[in-house]
Protein backbone atom coordinates (compact mmCIF):
# COMPACT_ATOMS: atom_id res chain seq x y z
CA UNK A 1 0.00 0.00 0.00
CA UNK A 2 1.24 3.35 -0.73
CA UNK A 3 1.21 6.13 1.46
CA UNK A 4 0.33 9.48 0.19
CA UNK A 5 1.47 12.86 1.89
CA UNK A 6 -0.34 15.57 1.01
CA UNK A 7 2.02 18.15 2.72
CA UNK A 8 5.39 17.74 3.55
CA UNK A 9 6.32 18.81 7.21
CA UNK A 10 8.35 22.25 7.35
CA UNK A 11 11.72 21.05 6.79
CA UNK A 12 14.73 22.52 8.18
CA UNK A 13 17.32 22.19 5.29
CA UNK A 14 17.69 24.93 2.80
CA UNK A 15 14.92 25.73 1.16
CA UNK A 16 13.51 23.63 -2.01
CA UNK A 17 11.84 26.66 -3.72
CA UNK A 18 12.41 29.84 -4.25
CA UNK A 19 9.77 32.51 -2.83
CA UNK A 20 10.26 35.02 -5.69
CA UNK A 21 6.55 34.41 -7.35
CA UNK A 22 6.05 34.88 -11.04
CA UNK A 23 2.82 35.07 -12.71
CA UNK A 24 2.25 34.24 -16.27
CA UNK A 25 1.98 36.57 -18.30
CA UNK A 26 -1.08 36.69 -19.85
CA UNK A 27 -2.30 37.51 -23.09
CA UNK A 28 -6.26 38.29 -23.63
CA UNK A 29 -8.77 36.66 -26.38
CA UNK A 30 -9.53 39.85 -28.80
CA UNK A 31 -13.23 38.73 -28.10
CA UNK A 32 -14.85 38.75 -24.40
CA UNK A 33 -16.75 35.31 -24.20
CA UNK A 34 -20.39 35.56 -23.11
CA UNK A 35 -20.97 35.68 -18.84
CA UNK A 36 -22.72 32.50 -19.44
CA UNK A 37 -19.92 30.55 -21.07
CA UNK A 38 -17.80 31.60 -17.83
CA UNK A 39 -19.49 28.54 -15.53
CA UNK A 40 -20.94 25.33 -15.65
CA UNK A 41 -23.56 25.40 -13.11
CA UNK A 42 -25.80 22.62 -14.44
CA UNK A 43 -25.36 20.14 -11.40
CA UNK A 44 -25.86 23.15 -9.27
CA UNK A 45 -29.23 23.73 -10.50
CA UNK A 46 -30.05 20.26 -10.56
CA UNK A 47 -28.86 20.10 -6.74
CA UNK A 48 -30.68 23.69 -6.30
CA UNK A 49 -34.63 21.92 -8.33
CA UNK A 50 -34.25 19.01 -5.85
CA UNK A 51 -33.73 21.10 -2.59
CA UNK A 52 -36.71 23.32 -3.46
CA UNK A 53 -39.19 20.47 -4.49
CA UNK A 54 -38.42 18.76 -1.12
CA UNK A 55 -40.49 19.51 2.00
CA UNK A 56 -37.69 20.07 4.38
CA UNK A 57 -37.73 23.11 6.45
CA UNK A 58 -36.34 26.35 5.52
CA UNK A 59 -33.53 26.50 7.36
CA UNK A 60 -32.29 23.47 6.05
CA UNK A 61 -33.24 24.37 2.45
CA UNK A 62 -31.17 27.53 2.93
CA UNK A 63 -27.84 25.55 4.23
CA UNK A 64 -28.46 23.23 1.12
CA UNK A 65 -28.61 25.98 -1.48
CA UNK A 66 -25.95 27.52 -0.08
CA UNK A 67 -23.81 23.79 -0.10
CA UNK A 68 -24.99 23.45 -3.66
CA UNK A 69 -22.55 26.25 -5.68
CA UNK A 70 -19.96 24.64 -4.62
CA UNK A 71 -20.42 21.59 -7.31
CA UNK A 72 -20.46 25.03 -10.06
CA UNK A 73 -17.29 24.28 -12.26
CA UNK A 74 -15.58 27.72 -13.47
CA UNK A 75 -13.29 28.15 -16.56
CA UNK A 76 -10.33 30.35 -15.58
CA UNK A 77 -9.23 30.87 -19.13
CA UNK A 78 -12.81 32.13 -20.05
CA UNK A 79 -13.17 34.02 -16.83
CA UNK A 80 -9.22 35.85 -17.94
CA UNK A 81 -11.00 36.51 -21.20
CA UNK A 82 -13.82 38.06 -19.99
CA UNK A 83 -12.35 40.37 -17.35
CA UNK A 84 -9.85 41.56 -19.95
CA UNK A 85 -13.28 43.27 -21.46
CA UNK A 86 -14.92 43.99 -18.43
CA UNK A 87 -15.69 47.15 -16.97
CA UNK A 88 -13.68 48.38 -13.63
CA UNK A 89 -16.72 47.51 -11.58
CA UNK A 90 -16.57 43.76 -12.76
CA UNK A 91 -12.92 43.62 -12.54
CA UNK A 92 -12.70 44.68 -9.25
CA UNK A 93 -15.41 42.02 -8.08
CA UNK A 94 -13.74 39.51 -10.07
CA UNK A 95 -10.47 40.23 -8.26
CA UNK A 96 -12.39 40.25 -4.84
CA UNK A 97 -13.77 36.55 -5.54
CA UNK A 98 -10.18 35.34 -6.48
CA UNK A 99 -11.33 34.94 -10.26
CA UNK A 100 -8.47 35.70 -11.16
CA UNK A 101 -5.66 37.13 -9.63
CA UNK A 102 -3.91 40.01 -11.18
CA UNK A 103 -2.07 41.39 -7.96
CA UNK A 104 -0.16 38.69 -5.44
CA UNK A 105 -0.37 41.50 -2.56
CA UNK A 106 -3.73 41.84 -2.75
CA UNK A 107 -4.95 38.14 -2.86
CA UNK A 108 -3.04 38.24 0.13
CA UNK A 109 -5.09 41.31 1.88
CA UNK A 110 -8.31 39.17 0.68
CA UNK A 111 -7.12 36.35 2.70
CA UNK A 112 -6.95 33.99 -0.22
CA UNK A 113 -3.66 33.12 0.92
CA UNK A 114 -3.78 32.76 4.65
CA UNK A 115 -6.63 30.50 3.27
CA UNK A 116 -4.29 28.06 1.80
CA UNK A 117 -1.99 28.68 4.73
CA UNK A 118 -4.76 27.54 7.12
CA UNK A 119 -5.65 24.90 5.38
CA UNK A 120 -2.91 23.00 5.75
CA UNK A 121 -2.15 23.93 9.18
CA UNK A 122 -5.59 21.90 9.95
CA UNK A 123 -4.06 18.76 7.59
CA UNK A 124 -0.66 18.50 9.22
CA UNK A 125 -2.60 18.79 13.06
CA UNK A 126 -5.21 15.74 12.19
CA UNK A 127 -2.53 13.87 10.27
CA UNK A 128 0.45 14.36 12.08
CA UNK A 129 2.64 14.84 9.04
CA UNK A 130 0.87 12.83 6.86
CA UNK A 131 0.13 10.08 9.38
CA UNK A 132 -2.95 9.09 10.35
CA UNK A 133 -3.71 9.33 14.23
Amino acid sequence: MTQFTMFAPEQSEAKKYSAKIEAPIYEPKNQQPHVVTLCNDGKTRELLREIDDSSLPDAEKAFLRAAAHRHSVFNYERCADYYAHATPEMQRLMERSALVIIDFNAAIENGFVRLCDEIKGQFLEEYNDGKAT
